[in-house]
């Protein structure tokens, strides 16, 4: 990638005010301008996706969700599994982003793919009203009703399903015991810096997660940001599954 289009990224990350009434005008007018240069810079910046997606099962003829999954590249770290799945539904509401999605699709033969303009706190599958697997990749963090979206993730699913995300976030300022603590600086300067982006690391997230679902995996990690070596910024990995009908859920470990 060249320094121009990392320049390019970086305005539209750092200068360029995101405008719109609406969540959806929002997201268009952040990632329309930069949308064929989101793939590669964000490969580098946005960690953990290869770990999420291919920790995941692929169950043969299942229906996988992904929410905010733009450009659709957080599925080929699915490799040639996702022949395996009927159906593939890419929910996002950035409409440059979904075309670069579709031609992927194209491109890679992914005749299972279904690229979706819709909201991730209501879109359901016209044809499979419970689905097997459902992920969110760095998408949490900007979708304002989050925890709607978690609650309709776990509708969604069917009993044993599981709920994958990868996404930055802070930690509470006393999280729970076998939690990472971030200090004070972490907590406060990851939050301001996102906000300019509408994007809200939030310390409920791992907290409401590891409620509503049973965990599965949980890492807390730090990545490096491109062009700023001594900056890491923290993400997590979940997955969690949804209990079968008459399980008794457990306690997320400590």
């Amino acid at each position: 990638m060249s320094l121009l289009s990392d320049l390019k990224v970086l305005y539209s990350l750092t200068v360029a005010p995101v405008k719109g009434k609406t969540h959806a005008e929002r997201m268009e007018g952040f990632y329309g301008r930069q949308a064929d240069q989101y793939d590669d810079f964000r490969k580098r910046l946005l960690k953990g996706r290869t770990e999420l997606y291919q920790a995941l099962d692929v169950p043969e003829q299942g229906t996988w969700i992904d929410f905010g999954g733009g450009t659709g590249s957080n599925l080929e770290c699915l490799g040639e599994r996702i022949h395996r799945l009927r159906e593939v539904y890419l929910v996002d509401l950035a409409e440059s982003l979904l075309k670069v999605a579709e031609q992927r699709g194209q491109d890679r033969g992914w005749t299972n793919l279904k690229a979706v303009c819709a909201d991730a706190t209501t879109f359901v599958p016209p044809t499979a009203p419970q689905v097997d697997v459902v992920t969110f990749s760095y998408s949490l963090t900007m979708i304002p009703n989050w925890f709607a979206a978690i609650d309709h993730a776990y509708r969604l699913l069917k009993p044993g399903g599981y709920l994958g995300v990868v996404d930055f976030y802070v930690s509470r300022k006393s999280p729970d015991d076998g939690l990472q603590r971030h200090p004070w600086s972490t907590r406060s300067f990851w939050r301001s810096w996102f906000d300019f982006d509408h994007v809200f690391p939030n310390p409920d997230h791992v907290p409401y997660l590891t409620h509503r679902f049973e965990t599965e995996t949980l890492q807390e990690c730090r990545a490096k940001v491109p062009y700023l070596p001594l900056v890491r910024a923290p993400y997590y990995i979940f997955i969690g599954r949804k209990p079968l009908a008459g399980e008794t859920r457990q306690a997320p470990p400590a």
